[in-house]
């Protein structure tokens, strides 16, 4: 299930993150990172979307 604020890979090979969910599993609203690193907000439908991005937290130092 995709969430607001997901990032996400479009089958085009740009990245996106996702703004609002329009309708679950349909269409989305997202903020798209066109190739010359322009940032355009455009409807996303789900079937345009690749991949999901999943976030992994890893700590600067080792806790003492």
């Amino acid at each position: 299930m995709i969430k607001e604020y997901d990032k996400v890979r479009l089958k085009t090979g740009e990245i996106a993150r996702i703004a609002e969910i329009l309708e679950q599993g349909k269409m989305y609203i997202g903020e798209i990172i066109r190739a010359d690193r322009h940032v355009e907000i455009d409807h996303i439908a789900h079937e345009d979307i690749f991949s999901v991005f999943e976030e992994i937290e890893r700590p600067l130092t080792r806790a003492v």
